[in-house]
C-alpha cells in the first residue's frame, strides 16, 4: 500500500494510539479491539499475538459485551506475522517460532469464530496473511474503499494458517480458494466484496460510522440467538444434515427458553418493537 493511501477514521469506540499493541475501548454493547502498531502496520509480534489473544478472551466473556468489533489503527488492518521478529526467531532457531500456531493464532481465531456474541471486522487497510484470516473469521467485514486481502502465505513459501483454509473455501469456492491462496496478490476492496469476501465497502471516512451504526443494531440484538446462529453455521460445515438437524433442535430449545424469545413474542402480540437484553 503506497504513503498515498488515504487512512480512515476509526471505528467508534476505538482508541488514539497509546503504547499497547492492541487497545480495547467499550461503548455500550459494543467492544473495539484494535491492533495498535501502526508504524509496523499492525504486524503480529508475540506481545501483540498475546495481547489479541488476551482481549479476545476478556470481550468473550464479558456478559455486557454484546457486539465485537476487530480493527486496525494507522493504514493497515493487519499484515499478518511480524516477519523481522520470525527471521530473529528462525537464526536463533528458536522452537516458539512454530509452537506460536497453535499457541496464538488458532485460539484467536476460534474465539473470533465461536464467541457467543457477533463480530465485525472493520477493514481499514491491507488484511495480509493472518490478518486476512481473522477478518474471514468474523461475521461480517465492512471495507474501507482503500483496504484489501492479500493471502500472502506462498510468497514467502509457508503453509496457510489462521483457518484460511477452513474459512475462504466456504466464502468463495475451493477453485478461487486456491488460486488466492496459491497466487497471492491484492484483492481490492470492490472486487473482494464481488468475491463475497465483504459483506459491504464504504468510502475510508464513512468507515468509523458505519460500523458502529452495524455494531450498535447488533449490540441491540438478541445476544444468545446471535451466538447460537453461529455454532449452528459452523457446526452444520462438518456434519450431515440429520446431525445438523439435530443439533439446530438444541439450539431451539435453549434460545426458546430466554428471556429475549418470551419479550419478542410478547411484543409481537402487542404489536409492539421488542427490547432485548441479551439474556
Amino acid at each position: 500500500m503506497s504513503e498515498q493511501t488515504p487512512q480512515p477514521a476509526r471505528p467508534a469506540g476505538a482508541p488514539n494510539a497509546t503504547d499497547a499493541p492492541v487497545a480495547v475501548t467499550r461503548d455500550g454493547g459494543v467492544a473495539t479491539v484494535a491492533l495498535n502498531r501502526p508504524d509496523a502496520m499492525n504486524a503480529l509480534d508475540t506481545p501483540t499475538k498475546e495481547a489479541l489473544l488476551t482481549a479476545l478472551q476478556g470481550v468473550a466473556e464479558d456478559p455486557t459485551v454484546r457486539c465485537v468489533v476487530l480493527t486496525g489503527t494507522g493504514r493497515a488492518f493487519c499484515v499478518g506475522q511480524d516477519l523481522r521478529e520470525h527471521i530473529e526467531l528462525q537464526q536463533r532457531r528458536d522452537p516458539s517460532l512454530w509452537e506460536t500456531v497453535p499457541r496464538h493464532y488458532n485460539p484467536i481465531v476460534e474465539l473470533l469464530a465461536t464467541m457467543d456474541k457477533p463480530v465485525v471486522a472493520a477493514v481499514n487497510g491491507v488484511a495480509a496473511g493472518a490478518g486476512a484470516a481473522f477478518a474471514f473469521a468474523c461475521d461480517l467485514r465492512i471495507l474501507a474503499e482503500s483496504a484489501g486481502f492479500n493471502l500472502a502465505f506462498a510468497g514467502i513459501a509457508l503453509s496457510c494458517d489462521s483457518g484460511s483454509s477452513w474459512a475462504l473455501p466456504r466464502l468463495v469456492g475451493t477453485a478461487k480458494a486456491k488460486e488466492l491462496l496459491l497466487l497471492p496478490r491484492t484483492v481490492k476492496a470492490q472486487e473482494a466484496l464481488e468475491l463475497g469476501l465483504a459483506t459491504r465497502v464504504v468510502p475510508a471516512d464513512e468507515l468509523s460510522s458505519t460500523v458502529a451504526e452495524l455494531a450498535s443494531t447488533l449490540a441491540a440484538g438478541p445476544t444468545l440467538a446471535y451466538g447460537s446462529i453461529r455454532r449452528a453455521v459452523e457446526f452444520s460445515a462438518g456434519h450431515s444434515l440429520s446431525e445438523s438437524l439435530a443439533h439446530e433442535g438444541e439450539l431451539m430449545a435453549l434460545t426458546g427458553d430466554t428471556q429475549d424469545h418470551h419479550a419478542a413474542v410478547q411484543a409481537f402480540l402487542a404489536k409492539e418493537r421488542p427490547e432485548f437484553t441479551g439474556r
